[in-house]
């Protein structure tokens, strides 16, 4: 082996890069259109809203019509992510022997699960950052022709480290679900009802229920517990996978 081959933790990791591909593709070409939409309401809609208040409505590109569809849609992305990741990321390919088969390549059952977690969370964390910090950008500086309040589920989640939060637990989420379930279709519609209702129950409005907090703690509480149950999520998933493939010599 010469000083330019692969390492064994990166061959897993480069592997997953090239089947999962098509998804990565759609993740930054999703980020992509996010992003520009939210420079598109800083630059032109806001403005243009500052300008002529009497302007006439357009119910597509009103600023706070576009702001909250931008709001509901990256609050709601964690669910695609847990789906896509309990069914194609783990269930189908333990559904359809393709984990057995890297198994059996000088890859273990741990490092294998390493390498997908690794490869796939690195896109998602610094895409939802990026996402979550433009938001907040946007929101903050362009709060006087917005009527949206803090505590809205539209802009808590979005605007903060709670998406992040959400997107790395519904990836832990969607792994679990792959590794208990091993099939695609079921490890699917779990992970995304327990997403949803993390989603739901974070995301909800807040000053109903902690009306002395303010934005801050809110976010950061909630990330917090997120965190705790992603990690709880993930001892699980590795606990389990381990157990399975120590009893059955590797075979799921």
């Amino acid at each position: 082996m010469t000083a330019l081959s692969l390492s064994p933790t990166a061959r897993p990791r480069n592997a997953v890069l090239r089947l999962h591909r098509p998804a990565l593709i759609v993740w930054g070409v999703f980020q992509l259109l996010a992003l520009s939409a939210l420079l598109w309401v800083h630059l032109f809609r806001a403005p243009a809203a500052r300008a002529d208040h009497s302007a006439s409505y357009f119910v597509l590109t009103d600023v706070n019509n576009v702001m909250n569809l931008l709001g509901d849609v990256l609050s709601y992305v964690s669910i695609a992510v847990a789906a896509w990741a309990g069914a194609t990321l783990i269930g189908r390919e333990l559904e359809d022997g393709t984990a057995r088969l890297a198994w059996t390549q000088s890859v273990t059952p741990a490092r294998w699960l390493t390498a997908k977690l690794t490869a796939s969370a690195v896109p998602l964390i610094a895409g939802t950052t990026l996402s979550a910090l433009l938001f907040a950008w946007v929101w903050t500086t362009d709060q006087d022709v917005l009527v949206t309040n803090w505590s809205w589920d539209r802009v808590l989640v979005p605007a903060g480290p709670l998406s992040v939060a959400l997107v790395v637990f519904a990836l832990a989420a969607g792994t679990l679900a792959g590794v208990a379930l091993r099939r695609a279709l079921p490890a699917l519609a779990v992970a995304s009802g327990v997403t949803y209702a993390a989603r739901y129950f974070f995301g909800r409005k807040w000053d109903d229920i902690w009306p002395d907090r303010h934005f801050w703690p809110v976010q950061l509480t909630a990330t917090a517990v997120l965190l705790a149950l992603t990690a709880l999520a993930l001892v699980a998933a590795f606990t389990l996978l381990g157990r399975r493939t120590d009893i059955k010599g590797a075979a799921v």
